[in-house]
């Protein structure tokens, strides 16, 4: 075994322990030699190269007819009060009941009659008020879904202790229980597995378990929350074509609430408001980031066609405001799209020549503030002056921590302007634990780097 091998296999072990012994993968000895690496494949599927064609352009709008449009007229003329209703669905899988918003009421109006001698005005219907929140805000439930600004978990589904390759602390129920309304997650295949998982660009690295199991959690939390919109943002890491998954999607049942475009692209005037996808019975949203195909599958919306991201993995505190994919886009078009802002700082680690961006934890809490330099709350105020709007996703690691707990939240509140007063965050941790949990990382990279230096 020569010593570039032996390095190599130190290395690899180090990163990945942690991850191969929470799935119960074999750590074994080489050569009677104390290097711990990883067995196992790579699982490789359908496409072994990126393809050159990833990014969609339409010179004409495509009519997909295949959304609700009564309701829109009804709501055209209806002011917003709230009537709860009781519902129960049925499926092959389950039965569930939910109270879901209703809204009734009347535009006011004035009429007058009038002759030479007398006039008359009839005093308008009183208008109420809504005071039921869609997505946690009343204030939303007017809104159209391209005029909101969510908090967004980047790589929701990757939650572990003690790992370098986690995004978050906190599970997707929780992440939803607090106020996350976005959610993101990369796709790829696992070894002898023929259902696709959540994984962090390799299996090998982290293994989230087979998309199922995810989207199926998150079914049951939109199930059991009738005034929630949630979005889902599919990375398709393997650059496989939709029908490889669409199969499992539809196992879930989530399909049974998937919003369906009236076009595409949809421009920032096409998106309903939030009542309107609660009223209809449309309150998730589902992007891929690559090879959707909406003609088949309209409700698989393709993310670079209707929505723009500022750089990925940024390692810049300054966090520019700039268009990165779809690469090219010129700003004219870009102002009709929404846009989504990432905000997940990453410290760079330069191992062999490869550089290997991990969360930077040691500074999660100002990255995460609503205030101040290298802030959230910061960023989404630049992205306002330089956009003219703001952001529709901040997309963030840990969304838990900050300082305090929730200031993400707090951020996107204050360009929706709106007051948020919620409690945060899932299973409270302590001053000392997320300390300890912001120290792991740094200290497992130099673990790593001196493990590897001594075995020159």
């Amino acid at each position: 075994m020569t010593s570039l091998t032996r390095r190599l296999g130190c290395l690899l072990g180090v990163l990945s322990l942690g991850t191969s012994l929470a799935h119960g993968q074999a750590i074994t000895t080489v050569n009677g030699e104390e290097v711990t690496m990883l067995t196992g494949t790579k699982a490789e599927h359908t496409t072994s190269s990126i393809p050159t064609n990833l990014y969609q352009t339409y010179t004409t709008r495509i009519t997909l007819g295949t959304t609700t449009d009564t309701a829109s007229s009804i709501l055209a003329s209806v002011s917003g009060n709230v009537t709860d209703v009781e519902l129960t669905s049925t499926s092959a899988s389950e039965t569930s009941s939910a109270t879901l918003s209703y809204l009734t009421g009347t535009n006011s109006h004035s009429t007058s009659t009038s002759n030479a001698t007398a006039s008359s005005t009839e005093s308008p219907q009183p208008v109420p008020t809504n005071t039921r929140p869609c997505n946690n805000y009343p204030e939303f439930c007017d809104r159209k879904y391209s005029n909101i600004t969510e908090v967004g978990c980047h790589n929701s589904p990757f939650v572990r202790a003690n790992s370098a390759a986690a995004n978050q602390q906190l599970g997707v129920v929780d992440q939803l229980d607090d106020g996350v309304r976005f959610l993101q997650a990369q796709i790829q295949w696992a070894a002898n597995d023929s259902v696709p998982h959540f994984c962090h660009t390799t299996c090998d690295l982290f293994d989230a378990g087979p998309i199922t199991e995810w989207l199926t959690t998150v079914k049951d939390w939109v199930v059991a929350h009738p005034y929630d919109v949630v979005t889902i943002l599919l990375g398709n890491g393997n650059y496989s074509t939709p029908d490889f998954y669409v199969p499992h999607i539809e196992k879930t049942g989530i399909l049974r609430y998937v919003y369906t475009p009236p076009v595409v692209p949809m421009t920032l005037d096409d998106w309903p408001t939030l009542s309107h996808m609660i009223l209809t019975g449309q309150r998730v949203v589902m992007f891929m980031d690559y090879m959707a195909n909406q003609t088949a599958y309209p409700w698989l919306l393709d993310e670079f066609t209707q929505m723009w991201e500022t750089p990925f993995d940024p390692v810049d505190q300054n966090f520019p405001c700039v268009v990165q994919r779809p690469p090219d886009l010129p700003a004219d078009q870009a102002k009709k799209r929404l846009y989504l802002m990432n905000h997940n700082l990453n410290g760079e680690a330069n191992l062999l020549g490869n550089v290997l961006n991990v969360p930077d934890l040691s500074r999660i809490n100002v990255t995460n503030s609503a205030e101040g330099f290298g802030s959230l709350g910061l960023a989404a105020n630049n992205c306002r002056s330089d956009w003219g709007r703001a952001p529709n996703v901040l997309n963030v690691d840990y969304y838990n921590m900050g300082d305090p707990p929730g200031s993400v939240f707090e951020a996107a509140a204050r360009v929706n302007n709106v007051t948020y007063n919620r409690k945060c965050c899932g299973v409270a941790a302590s001053s000392a634990e997320r300390i300890e949990a912001m120290l792991k990382v740094p200290l497992t990279l130099g673990l790593m780097w001196a493990a590897f230096w001594s075995l020159v």
